[in-house]
């Protein structure tokens, strides 16, 4: 089941070279405007509200989700200067950095230096646990008498819940696209407290490699904070610029298993998102652990993948997920697959069995946080009742009891593409 905003749609139906136009105008006008709510909403647009570590003062904050975030997280930041006492004194009633009044506080378990090139800063993850479900928690952060601003995230929960999150990949290499869509993130999460997280698909730089560029990611992902200090958690898969582990575990405190970084996220008891690793085997262990999952998870109602190579491209040739993970996808019936890596906008017809079939599974992607966009082949057999576009986009995912629905958002706002369904038969 589908709708479709006919204003703003680039469509299989219609004209190739109209679909471009409209595509290549829309990128256009994004690039070279700045959206007044916006503008109005941080004037220094997109360079206020992020700097730079400085000394022993927690900077690049982040809340990490990985298995179960209606009871754990993980508050990590960086400092440029090595420190000793690391500590988030956490609550849940504001305490407007009031260190005596907060009833908790956690060390840091895990600090070092980020393997680098001679860019010279220091990790600090510290796990919280034993939270409440569907709670607000207020902390602040603390390195050796150093401190940051008082800021919150709200847990998920952990019943039959409604939620919300966005979807993204690709945001590397064009740092003013990726600041935009930062301060994107921070107004719809800002309009929609519903929003929970973001769950993120991968290739954050061009080179996983270089702590200069994540530290550059880090300090823009700041502008995701709301102007009232809530921070957008983020699930984590590890993208092809990725493909060296040890830094990227390093900023993402080794969500999913130190190398491995394949995981399930629960968002509520009835929404799970398998987070998966293109970046290793597809088969063997991993795709054995993703059959036990899907099996083990047939009473789930809503069921959603997420990693980054796609296995149904818009621009690229099909990945190993195509070979190892698409049979289970069908076997299980999976509702809908998150892919990145390519560049563009795209959503396919429901396959299965390699052909276009209503009870097959959906594949929305496929990387648009802000990387430059690619030109997408609208041709493919499997975009003919599909979509292809080519802007700066993420996606807004919906999920209530009775639909689960997807929404492609522009740089600018704008709704590119409404896709929605109901639950599925398992057995």
């Amino acid at each position: 089941m589908e709708t479709r905003d006919r204003k703003t749609l680039t469509r299989r139906v219609a004209p190739h070279a109209a679909v471009l136009l409209l595509a290549i105008l829309a990128a256009l006008a994004g690039a070279l405007t700045t959206p007044e709510s916006l503008a109005a909403d941080n004037p220094g647009f997109p360079d206020a509200g992020a700097a730079e570590p400085a000394g022993k003062t927690p900077a690049q904050w982040r809340v990490i989700w990985g298995e179960n975030p209606s009871r754990r997280a993980v508050i990590s930041w960086s400092t440029s200067e090595a420190t000793e006492a690391n500590t988030v004194y956490y609550d849940t009633v504001p305490r407007k950095a009031d260190l005596a009044a907060y009833r908790h506080k956690a060390q840091a378990g895990v600090n070092g230096r980020y393997t680098s090139r001679g860019h010279k800063l220091h990790y600090h993850h510290t796990v919280l646990e034993e939270l409440a479900p569907n709670t607000t928690y207020f902390f602040c952060i603390g390195s050796d008498g150093q401190f940051s601003r008082e800021l919150h995230f709200i847990t998920a929960p952990a019943d039959d819940a409604d939620v919300k999150f966005l979807y993204g990949g690709d945001s590397r290499s064009d740092r003013a696209g990726r600041r935009a869509m930062n301060q994107r993130m921070r107004a719809l999460f800002q309009a929609d407290p519903a929003i929970l997280c973001l769950v993120h698909g991968g290739d954050y730089i061009h080179d996983g490699d270089d702590m200069a560029q994540w530290s550059e990611w880090l300090t823009d992902h700041e502008l995701t904070v709301t102007a009232g200090g809530r921070v957008l958690p983020v699930v984590p898969a590890r993208g092809n610029h990725e493909a060296g582990d040890v830094q990227y575990d390093e900023v993402w405190a080794d969500t999913g298993g130190r190398g491995k970084n394949y995981f399930r996220t629960m968002l509520a008891a009835q929404v799970m998102i398998v987070n998966l690793n293109t970046e290793i085997s597809a088969g063997g262990d991993q795709a054995r652990w993703l059959e036990d999952t899907l099996r083990d998870a047939a009473g789930v109602r809503w069921q959603i993948a997420n990693y980054h190579r796609p296995a149904w491209p818009a621009v690229k040739q099909a990945s190993a997920a195509k070979q190892h993970w698409v049979p289970l996808f069908e076997k299980y019936n999976l509702d809908v697959a998150f892919e990145s890596d390519g560049h563009v906008i795209k959503r396919t017809v429901a396959i299965r069995g390699d052909k276009a079939d209503p009870t097959g599974v959906v594949y929305i992607g496929e990387g648009g946080l802000g990387v430059k966009q690619r030109t997408p082949d609208p041709k493919r057999w499997y975009f003919d009742g599909g979509i292809t576009g080519s802007a700066s986009h993420l996606q807004k995912v919906t999920v209530t009891r009775d639909q689960l629905k997807v929404e492609t958002i522009l740089h600018d706002g704008r709704v590119f593409d409404t896709w929605q369904t109901g639950p599925r038969k398992r057995d």
